[in-house]
């Protein structure tokens, strides 16, 4: 077995979900990823820990989404909600042959589906729990890339050391804590503010999403204003959504576009009142991700980029005294802006970041 495999697995255990003896753990994995799956139950079953093996298959949701009648179904399947119940940690790992498998699955059938699953994200919030990438052939080609330099490329981004990336970021983390408004600038496209205040803002370092490389919040969501090119593209339902404009008042989208896909944008934004609100800003700082692979896992985490996702805010962001709501949705769609050139963050008046260099770098031009 590749030795990166082997490395790939030991972050997964001890790093991301801290896997403990005794555990259930529920490992997802489609056929491509193989290799992964199996060194990972090879180390579950070293820790004395338990684990269920399941395929992702996308030709088989594929399928099922095309077949069924969403008018067929009001609720979570009991198996599926009673097995995420059971376990103490989850494994997800992605790994295509083909990324755009589900790309003749119709919009609004995505949406619904999105919705029969929503209630899953609430049992799965306390649950140890990682989404990881294999690198698959599929993946490496939508990427660009041949396979041995995709597979150099998710190894870089995941096996690095995440204490340094921690600390790394704690000062971003530092700056978001107790503020009130962010402001995005990027050339003449985007100048966009929210609000921040009562949210708190979470360092990702690999616990959840591995790679992680990413400081993220959640905006109050009637607060946002502005205007955003998402001048990056978006993979969504298998396919390509380019060039995506939002126009946001009073914390809602009112007016879109996008040069490619805009189907799919405007499927997206009518799946629930939630999907036109902002639920989370994140800052991209995992500079080992050099390059945009069209894989979202990768993507966001960027340096000198930022995210906002339509749909759900994530629970950390949200604090559990009811001071400030979370935004609630089916769906929760990240989209990124460059901000490498003729950009900069603001925080309260204070310019943050320009051109992808932090206030905390060398080389920083307030």
């Amino acid at each position: 077995m590749d030795p990166r495999v082997e490395d790939h697995a030991d972050v997964i255990v001890d790093h991301s979900i801290d896997l403990r003896a005794g555990d259930e753990v529920l490992i997802t994995a489609p056929p491509a990823a193989e290799e992964l799956a199996v060194a990972l139950a090879e180390r579950v079953g070293e820790r004395g820990a338990y684990s269920l093996s399941m395929g992702g298959n996308s030709r088989a949701r594929r399928a099922f989404m095309r077949a069924m009648d969403p008018d067929d179904y009001d609720e979570v399947p009991d198996v599926v909600e009673a097995m995420v119940d059971s376990v103490d940690a989850m494994v997800s790992i992605r790994a295509s042959r083909n990324t755009h498998e589900t790309s003749d699955v119709p919009p609004e059938k995505n949406a619904a589906y999105a919705k029969i699953m929503e209630p899953l994200f609430d049992a799965v919030a306390d649950k140890r729990r990682v989404i990881t990438q294999y690198p698959a052939p599929g993946d490496a080609q939508a990427a660009e890339m041949s396979t041995a330099a995709y597979e150099a490329f998710v190894y870089d981004a995941v096996t690095k050391d995440w204490d340094e990336q921690r600390e790394f970021q704690a000062s971003m983390v530092e700056i978001l804590e107790g503020a009130d408004e962010v402001r995005i600038v990027s050339g003449d496209t985007t100048d966009v503010t929210m609000s921040v205040a009562g949210m708190n803002p979470v360092n990702d370092y690999a616990e959840k999403n591995l790679p992680g490389g990413e400081v993220f919040t959640a905006p109050v969501p009637d607060s946002v204003e502005g205007e955003v090119l998402f001048d990056k593209p978006l993979m969504a339902q298998g396919r390509e959504v380019e060039d995506v404009r939002l126009v946001f008042e009073g914390g809602e989208v009112v007016d879109s576009s996008a040069a490619k896909n805009e189907g799919v944008l405007a499927a997206m934004l009518d799946t629930d009142p939630g999907a036109k609100r902002v639920g989370e800003l994140g800052i991209g700082m995992n500079r080992d991700i050099d390059r945009f692979t069209y894989n979202m896992l990768f993507d966001e985490k960027m340096g000198d980029t930022v995210h906002m996702a339509l749909g759900r805010a994530i629970p950390e962001n949200v604090p559990d005294d009811g001071d400030v709501e979370a935004n609630e949705s089916a769906v929760h769609t990240d989209m990124i802006v460059d901000m490498s050139e003729d950009s900069y963050i603001e925080v309260d008046g204070e310019v943050v970041q320009r051109d992808g260099t932090f206030r905390f770098e060398d080389g920083f031009d307030a």
